[in-house]
Parts: structure tokens; sequence; C-alpha cells
């Protein structure tokens, strides 16, 4: 084993708190993002943190790994007061973070991504990397991930880089491992995969620090649970004592009566049909149609080839072959400009690659494509008075937490950030929006609000595409549910004949 890495096997901590946080205070320009917090992790155990984003989770969780120093408060670790300043020091320590977003390095192989200031060397004093190669896949065997350690980590999905960023938190065998949304960009299948790998992390006494707005996880993996709520500490329950609803009002102060408002709209016209497209070695021979009002629910496991259809049909990635028809007429997707001009608007699933300008304030995000439409400009000057109410409007309707829209959004949460880019392509009016995972990230007060939203937009006519790993979002919104498998469409459900077990039968086919 290389420097600074040590052998899969572990020996857990035999007190009764493996990490205890103390009256943590932590303040940014503008807001408290953490007021007096306390938590208490055991070994061996899964500690869920719940909340809001904005809530807070994240920014503990970063001074903890060492990212943020806090204002006052203090954390021990085994029984000892932590003192780190930098993530390197938190990973010497035994405390290693998956975070919300992927810190990957795209131009890198998985092996060098892993092992990465921890390579082994031959005598020479040079990277060996046949070793290193060794090393990863003896990494992946045990924890059965189907990966190859000399691939380019830019040519993985989301989901894939998902699974190397937590084989890459299991190689440094910490007695503490976080997780910051980690099945937020992966299918059901893949969400089995990784509770097995937790499983037999929480057997070896590593205490899992898990965050997550999916509800459904909390029971299935979780021992214990606390909640945050606007940087306070609300409580610590144990999971098996509370019930969903429990969790909900500890979260949001407030009753959520339904998570799925989905209402029946008039389905009027064709507005998109998709005839035979085709992108040799991602996707072959897809066909569809969508009608005004209509919300078509796209599901499938990751690799199905469901983002790379969206991808073509906005121009993204153009298809080899096929038809792309806007009301009938043939349009030639050539750029996502060709299809914002027909009415079209994609939120895509990667947030921090393909979606927000984290070096911009919230406004100059939200407005970003909406610049680009004529109506909001006159005489080559913008309107921003106007584009600005706008944006505020619908900051407020989604519940952005951010002192204002002069914020920069690499401030913000995830799902605050995820929130922005909602806001983005509903400010230009579109009359088809494609969403690819459009609650990723998101707290269970705020997927409400958007699952509203959505609704709202079929009742006046939008045509909606909405991909998603949640079957539950799936089911709960969808009018009909393409299913595709491996690039093809395996079928069609109505929304009165479909559930999960059909709808896995034909992702699976």
């Amino acid at each position: 084993m290389p420097d600074g890495a040590k052998a899969f096997a572990h020996e857990p901590y035999q007190g009764e708190y493996i990490l205890e946080v103390d009256k943590v205070r932590k303040e940014f320009p503008g807001v408290v993002a953490l007021d007096d917090v306390q938590l208490r992790i055991r070994p061996g155990t899964v500690h869920a943190l719940m909340g809001e984003n904005g809530a807070g989770k994240s920014t503990l969780m970063k001074i903890i790994a060492g990212v943020y120093t806090p204002d006052r408060g203090e954390v021990r670790f085994a029984g000892r007061p932590l003192d780190i300043k930098t993530p390197v020091d938190a990973l010497n320590s035994g405390i290693a973070m998956i975070h919300q977003e992927l810190n990957l390095m795209n131009t890198m192989t998985v092996a060098e991504n892993i092992w990465i200031r921890r390579e082994p060397k031959n005598g020479f004093g040079l990277v060996d990397h046949a070793r290193m190669r060794a090393m990863t896949q003896a990494l992946f065997d045990d924890l059965n991930i189907g990966l190859d350690p000399a691939a380019m980590v830019g040519d993985l999905t989301v989901a894939q880089k998902q699974m190397v960023e937590i084989a890459k938190a299991v190689s440094y065998n910490s007695d503490v491992l976080i997780m910051d949304e980690p099945s937020s960009a992966i299918t059901e299948t893949e969400v089995e995969h990784l509770f097995a790998i937790i499983r037999d992390l929480r057997a070896k006494g590593v205490g899992i620090v898990y965050i997550t707005h999916k509800m459904n996880e909390l029971f299935e993996i979780a021992d214990e649970l606390t909640v945050f709520r606007d940087g306070q500490y609300i409580a610590t329950v144990s999971a098996s004592d509370v019930t969903r609803d429990d969790i909900i009002r500890m979260m949001v102060g407030r009753e959520i009566t339904d998570m799925f408002p989905k209402i029946d709209c008039e389905i009027g016209e064709t507005i998109l049909e998709v005839r035979g497209l085709t992108l040799p070695g991602t996707f072959h021979d897809v066909s569809f149609s969508l009608r005004r009002g209509e919300i078509l629910g796209l599901a499938g496991l990751v690799g199905s080839g469901r983002s790379n259809v969206a991808e073509a049909i906005f121009g993204v990635t153009p298809a080899a072959s096929g038809e792309i028809l806007i009301d009938g007429v043939p349009v030639a997707m050539a750029s996502p400009q060709v299809a914002m001009e027909h009415g079209l608007a994609f939120l895509t699933e990667d947030r921090k690659e393909t979606g927000c300008f984290l070096q911009l304030d919230c406004l100059a995000n939200i407005q970003m494509a909406l610049l680009t439409r004529d109506k909001v400009s006159g005489l080559g000057f913008v309107k921003q008075k106007e584009i600005k109410a706008l944006a505020e409007d619908y900051a407020a309707k989604l519940r952005v937490k951010t002192p204002n829209l002069a914020e920069t959004v690499e401030n913000l949460s995830g799902g605050n950030q995820q929130k922005l880019l909602i806001a983005r392509w509903l400010l230009t009016n579109p009359r088809i929006l494609i969403l690819d995972e459009p609650t990723r990230g998101i707290d269970v007060g705020a997927k409400s609000e958007i699952h509203r939203l959505i609704t709202q937009l079929a009742g006046q006519g939008v045509a909606v595409l909405m991909i998603s790993s949640e079957l539950p979002e799936v089911l709960g919104m969808s009018d009909r549910i393409m299913v595709m498998h491996e690039g093809h469409v395996s079928g069609f459900l109505d929304r009165a004949e479909a559930d999960q077990v059909r709808v896995m039968e034909l992702a699976a086919k």
C-alpha cells in the first residue's frame, strides 16, 4: 500500500461516541448558517442528518471535514478535541467525506482520482500505475463496483462518478464517513448497492453520517437521526421511534399534506414528436410524442440513455439520425439556441458541471437564459428592473434561501442552487419543459412546491418531459411513463396501470 493509505480491515472505536459536536456556530456574510448546534455519532451506526436546504447540514459537515473553521464551539473525535485546518488534516484524523457536489478530476483516470497524493511509487520514485490499478481493482472487488480503474472520469456518468467518490472515501479506512446526498444521482438499483456498502461499513464499526432528502431511505438504513432547521438544532431521535410525518414536521415546522399534488389537466395536441432518434453507442430508434398539458415521465436505470436523449432533443449533443418535430414541423436541433427559439427549456441533471455559474450572483444565474430572448431587451439594453422582479418572484415561490439575489451562488447550498436553475428555466415561459432530475438534492418541503409548479405549468398547457431516478416521483407526477433500457425504449405505461414493479420490469428488460 502507498504512504498514507491503510488496509481495508477496520478496528472499531470502543467509546460511546466517535464524534461529538457542541455549540458550534458559523456565520457567513449576511447569514448565520449554524447557531450553537450539536451532534453525537456512535461508532457502528448510521446517523441521518435531516433538514431543509439551507438548514446548515452541509456547513456542519464541512466544518468536521476541515473545509470550514467554526466561529465558536467544539468538535471532539474519539473523545479528544479535534483541531483540523484542512481536509487533509481530517483525513489523517480518520474522517472522510463524500460531498454533495462531485469533486473528481475529469482529465484523470478512476485510479488516479482515488489515490491522488497517495500514489504507490516504484524503485525510481515514479508512480507505479500498474500497482495503482491493481489496488483500485481490489477496492472495487471489495465493494462490488464494476468500473474500469483505467477509465477516464470524464467519460463516466454522474452515477458512476458517485460510486468512485464512495470508493475513494472508503479507501481511507476512516472511523467516520460523512455521506452528503450520496444517492441523489443514482437509481433505486444503485441505491441498494450503496446500502449494502453502508451496512458492511457499519458492521465494521464505522460511524456514518448520512444526509438525504429521501424519506424512504431513512427507515431502511438509519439508526438515529438529528434534525436541523434554519441553522438550529431541533432534536435527535431513534429512527424506529418516529414516522415520516414526524420528521417532516420537525424539518419544516409545518404540515406537508400532498407530496405529489398532481391534478388532471386538459391534454391537447401533440407539440413534440421524436421519430427514430439515434446516436450510435448511446441510444437507438427512440420514438415518442409529447402533448400540450401532458407530463411524460422518463424512467430507466443509469446508462439507459435517458439524459442522452434529452440532450439530443435540446441540441446539446445532436443525434446522428432521426427526426424531431415541433408542432408537426421537422426541426434540426443543432444547438440549444435553436431549441430555445422553438420554446424548449432544459434543466440538466448536473447543476455543478452544466448548470450553475458558481462565481456569479443569484440574479445573474436566474436571468442567464432569459437574456437571450428578445422580449426582455429593447434597443440593445436589458430590462433589468423587469427581469429582477420576475426573478425575485420565482425565487420566493421556490423558497430559495439566500440573503438576497446579489449573493454569490457558490455560497448557497446545493439544493438552493437547484432551485435557482429551475427558476432560470421557468422564467423563459417555455412551451416544452425538459426536467432531468428536477428535485435532486431538494428538501421535502421544496419538492412539494416544485411538484406543484410542474403540475400548474401542465395545467397552463406546457408539455413536460420529466426524467427522474425516484420512482415515487415518476409514478406520482406522470400522465404517462416511458421506460428505457440500454438505449432503447422498452415500453410505455399509462398512469392508471403503472406501478414500481411494472416500471422496473421494463427498465431491466
